[in-house]
C-alpha cells in the first residue's frame, strides 16, 4: 500500500508538471475569469476588466472577454500578469505538447502583441512579439515557444503567464480586447482537436431564412439529425453555450425532413458551417421527394457538391447557391440531406447553422454609400488568387453578370477567387454601419 501510495504520488507530480490551465477563455465555468490579473507599467495602471464580448462575430463568437486599456503615457511594454506562485495558470514545463500558444486579439491599431511565460521567482527567457495584421475585427496570433528553454530553478516549472496587448508608442489610449489564449502543438493538434469558439454568427435577414439548426433564427421541424441508415455517430453538445452537433467516424449522415418536407422555391442559397480537425473532403447532398412526396416514387431527384482539400482546424461556412444543384429538378419537397466524409469513416465534424435563404432579398435598413468608401486589391486578379479589401466588411456577395449568386462570405476582407472562372463579376459588400457599395472585379 505504501508503494502504490508513492508511486501515485509521483505520476499526479508529473502530471501537474504539463497541466496549465487553459484555455484561457474568460468565461464563467472556464479559466481566467476568476484569476488574480496585475497591470504594470500602464501609468495609473487601471485593472484589466472581464466584459461580454463587444463584436461576437468572425471567428470569436464567445461571450466573455479580457478588455486592456494600453494608456497613453503608459509605457510601451505595459501588459499584466497571471497570479504569480498561485494556483490560476498552475506549475508546467514547456514540451512539444504546449510550446505553441494562441490568443484570439481585437484592436483598433496595428502594433505588437507581446507573450511571455515566466517561474514563481520571476525568470523570464522573455517575449516573443507578433504584430495583428487586421483592425476592428477578430484575429488569432500564433506564438512559438519551442526554441526556449524551460527555467534553471523551480524543477524547470514556469507558472503564469505576461500579456503585451499594445507592445507600442502610443498616441492615445488604445483599448485591446483578448481572449481564448491555448496551449497546444505546432501543427494545430492538442487543444485544437476541437473547436475553442462556437460557429460564427450568421447574419441574413431571419424573414429570408428557412432554418434547421440555428440559434440565430427559428428552426422548422427535423425528422432526425441521424437516420438508422447513416455511417457515422452523433452526439449533442455546446461550445461555449451554443447547441452544436458533432459527428464521430463519418463516412456518411444522414438527416431527414421526411415528415416535414421543406418547400425552398423561394430561396436561393444553402449554408453549412463545418469544422473538422481532419477532414479533407466533404460532400452535402440534397433530395427532393417530389410531388409524390415517398421516397421511390418515381418523381425523387438529387444532386451532391464535393469539396476537397477543405481546411482544418477551422469554422469554414459552406455556401452554396442553389443553382449548383443542377440534378436537383424540384425543390418543393427536400426531405433528405446527407453529409458525406472520407469512405474510411474517421472523419470528424462540427456542425452548426444549417439554412436556406434568399439572397436577393432586401434588407431595408441598408444604404447605398455616397462615394466608393471600399477599395480592391489587385484588380484585375488572377483566377486562384487572393483579393483583398481595403477594409472588413459584414457581407460579401458575388454576383456573375447573368444575376446568378457565385460566392458569398461574411465578416471578411479578403475574397477567395478559386471558384470564379475568367470574367466579371459585381461584387456588394455591406459594412458593419449597413451601408452597401457594389463593385466590378475582373478575374483573368
Amino acid at each position: 500500500m505504501k508503494i502504490f501510495t508513492i508511486t501515485l504520488t509521483v505520476i499526479l507530480f508529473s502530471i501537474t508538471l504539463n497541466a496549465q490551465n487553459g484555455p484561457i477563455d474568460f468565461e464563467p465555468d472556464g479559466f481566467g475569469a476568476d484569476w488574480t490579473w496585475t497591470v504594470f507599467e500602464n501609468d495609473d495602471n487601471p485593472p484589466l476588466e472581464i466584459i461580454e464580448n463587444p463584436d461576437k462575430s468572425g471567428i470569436n463568437t464567445s461571450d466573455f472577454v479580457a478588455q486592456f486599456t494600453a494608456t497613453q503615457d503608459g509605457q510601451p511594454f505595459a501588459g499584466v500578469e497571471s497570479l504569480r506562485g498561485g494556483p490560476d495558470l498552475g506549475p508546467f514545463v514547456l514540451d512539444a505538447t504546449n510550446s505553441t500558444i494562441r490568443i484570439m486579439v481585437w484592436k483598433s491599431v496595428i502594433s505588437d502583441v507581446g507573450i511571455k511565460l515566466a517561474s514563481p521567482t520571476g525568470w523570464s527567457q522573455g517575449e516573443i512579439k507578433v504584430a495583428n495584421t487586421k483592425v476592428n475585427e477578430w484575429e488569432e496570433l500564433t506564438f512559438d515557444f519551442s526554441g526556449f528553454i524551460n527555467p534553471p530553478d523551480a524543477e524547470g516549472q514556469l507558472d503564469h503567464i505576461v500579456v503585451f496587448p499594445d507592445f507600442n508608442d502610443r498616441g492615445q489610449d488604445n483599448v485591446v480586447f483578448f481572449d481564448n489564449i491555448t496551449f497546444g502543438e505546432p501543427d494545430g493538434g492538442g487543444d485544437e482537436d476541437e473547436p475553442a469558439t462556437a460557429a460564427p454568427t450568421p447574419q441574413e435577414d431571419p424573414s429570408s431564412v428557412i432554418s434547421l439548426f440555428s440559434d440565430a433564427y427559428d428552426n422548422v421541424p427535423v425528422d432526425t439529425w441521424r437516420t438508422d441508415w447513416s455511417a457515422g455517430n452523433l452526439q449533442d453538445i455546446e461550445i461555449n453555450g451554443n447547441p452544436t452537433k458533432l459527428y464521430t467516424n463519418v463516412d456518411f449522415i444522414g438527416i431527414e425532413t421526411v415528415a416535414n418536407q421543406i418547400d425552398i422555391t423561394g430561396m436561393t442559397n444553402f449554408r453549412i458551417d463545418i469544422w473538422s480537425p481532419n477532414h479533407t473532403f466533404f460532400g452535402v447532398k440534397l433530395v427532393d421527394f417530389g410531388p409524390s412526396g415517398e421516397f421511390g416514387g418515381g418523381d425523387d431527384t438529387e444532386h451532391q457538391i464535393d469539396f476537397v482539400d477543405v481546411a482544418q482546424g477551422e469554422w469554414i461556412s459552406i455556401d452554396i447557391p442553389l443553382s449548383e444543384f443542377e440534378g436537383l429538378m424540384n425543390r418543393e419537397n427536400i426531405a433528405q440531406f446527407i453529409l458525406v466524409g472520407q469512405p474510411t469513416g474517421e472523419t470528424t465534424l462540427y456542425v452548426d447553422n444549417v439554412y436556406f435563404y434568399d439572397a436577393t432579398s432586401v434588407n431595408t435598413n441598408i444604404v447605398d454609400l455616397e462615394e466608393d468608401m471600399i477599395e480592391l486589391f489587385p484588380n484585375p486578379v488572377l483566377s486562384g488568387s487572393e483579393v483583398n479589401l481595403s477594409e472588413s466588411v459584414k457581407e460579401m456577395t458575388i454576383v456573375d453578370f447573368s444575376g446568378r449568386v457565385i460566392d458569398r462570405a461574411l465578416n471578411t476582407s479578403i475574397i477567395q477567387t478559386n471558384r470564379l472562372r475568367p470574367g466579371a463579376y459585381f461584387l456588394q459588400v455591406i459594412t458593419d454601419d449597413n451601408k452597401r457599395q457594389v463593385l466590378k472585379l475582373l478575374v483573368q
